[in-house]
């Protein structure tokens, strides 16, 4: 009884739970037909907004420039009175500056400056033209007021072809420019205006640079007027170079007046010379016949190499005396220079931040001058290095010719009173070899 009751129980939770599952199933399967159609009906949307988005974005941009036109048409009817002034005022001084170009091409043209006012500009500029066309064209003599170069004023007749002018004042001739309506004389020429104011023709000098020619000559200098322009620092250099020159003058001298050395190569070539008589040794002079008194008048071959190592070291002093100073002037020369250019340097740059940097010939010229030291010690340098270096070849030559000697005296063992046996004589010799040996004057 209860395994049927039982079974009856399973039976019926069974259907119960069948059932409740179906009835899921069911809801499972509305709700994806209602998020199907949810799907769909969103991307219909969202294509209609995003094309309604799109036209009103449109619209935006349009009515952003419509904004924008429409604020600066407002702004053009708000501007200020001061605005207006301003702009007024800028216009006036673009109008003050045209017109004095304008007055100033009128007044090159020799117009006083009250009639260039009076006058219609364009006018008056035609004018002008049309003149300059005609004188071009038809060259012919003018009274004009030209201003000597004392300052006079005088009335000279002139000749004018294009930018060139000639004018001829008593019996002179030259070239002369307008400045400010007055010919004023740049430089004189031959003379060549005469024929052409008598018959009408005639050669006349031309100056194809326009004067730049004449400027270029007056500037030329003195070699006295460019070294002035260095400064204080010219002195010591130029003091230098004295010094350096006369000693090298004087070295000169002694070099050249000092006896030639009379070549020895061998012992054998000394003995054949001292025996031949008076005549041949009077060959030997100066500083090497001091050798060869030393070698015969020594008493040990000590003594005899001690002297000829002293009269060396004494004569290599008097070849090389005063040379060095040739060499301070080479080596100071140019740092002298350098320090007068950079002295230039520094008061040109004082210079312009006094005064500014608005006048380039100002600048150059104050450069140019403290070039100046540097140009002259290189000037002084460079062949004092050149006589230090001769100088000194001729010493050392002249010192190795004798110190060669000397080593020739210094093997001679018969130049000595006292002669000694040959052991001692060559202990003698062994001890030459040391700091008494001429040799260790090199």
């Amino acid at each position: 009884m209860k395994r049927t009751l039982l079974l009856i129980i399973l039976a019926w939770a069974s259907a119960g739970a069948g059932a409740q599952q179906q009835d899921m199933l069911n809801k499972i399967e509305s709700a994806k037909r209602s998020l199907n159609s949810a799907e769909s009906r969103i991307v219909k949307e969202r294509v209609s907004l995003s094309s309604t988005l799109s036209q009103l974005e449109k619209d935006v941009m349009s009515l952003r420039d419509k904004t924008a036109v429409a604020r600066r048409l407002a702004d053009e009817k708000t501007l200020s009175l001061s605005k207006l002034e301003e702009r007024l005022s800028e216009w006036k001084e673009q109008q003050t500056y045209q017109q004095n170009l304008l007055n100033r091409f009128l007044q090159q043209q020799g117009l006083p400056f009250n009639e260039v006012n009076a006058m219609d500009t364009a006018a008056k500029m035609a004018a002008v033209s049309d003149a300059a066309v005609k004188t071009a064209s038809l060259p012919g003599w003018q009274p004009r007021t030209l201003v000597l170069e004392n300052g006079e004023l005088a009335s000279v007749p002139s000749l004018s072809v294009g930018p060139v002018t000639w004018f001829k004042h008593n019996d002179a001739v030259g070239l002369a420019e307008t400045v400010s309506g007055r010919l004023q004389t740049k430089g004189m020429l031959p003379s060549g205006l005469a024929a052409i104011m008598q018959e009408q023709a005639g050669t006349v000098v031309l100056d194809p640079t326009l004067g730049r020619a004449l400027t270029r000559e007056s500037a030329n200098e003195g070699v006295i007027e460019h070294v002035v322009k260095g400064g204080i620092w010219v002195v010591p250099i130029l003091l230098f170079a004295l010094i350096a020159t006369v000693i090298g003058l004087l070295k000169v001298v002694q070099l050249l007046r000092l006896p030639e050395v009379i070549p020895v190569r061998s012992q054998a070539m000394l003995d054949k010379i001292l025996q031949s008589g008076g005549a041949a040794r009077a060959q030997f002079r100066g500083m090497q016949e001091d050798l060869l008194k030393i070698a015969e008048q020594a008493v040990t071959f000590r003594d005899r190499d001690d002297q000829l190592f002293v009269q060396l070291q004494q004569d290599r002093q008097t070849l090389d005396k005063w040379i060095n100073a040739v060499a301070v002037t080479a080596a100071v020369a140019p740092l002298l220079g350098l320090l007068g250019t950079v002295s230039g340097m520094i008061e040109t740059f004082r210079m312009m931040t006094s005064f500014g940097s608005s006048d380039p010939e100002v600048i150059s010229g104050g450069i140019a001058k403290a070039l100046v030291t540097t140009e002259l010690g290189l000037i002084v340098a460079i062949p004092a290095l050149i006589l230090n270096a001769l100088l000194s070849r001729k010493a050392r030559q002249y010192y190795t010719e004798l110190e060669n000697f000397a080593l020739i005296l210094s093997g001679d063992e018969g130049n000595t009173h006292q002669e000694y046996p040959d052991s001692q004589a060559q202990d003698t010799d062994t001890e030459l070899s040391g700091s008494g040996h001429p040799s260790g004057a090199s």
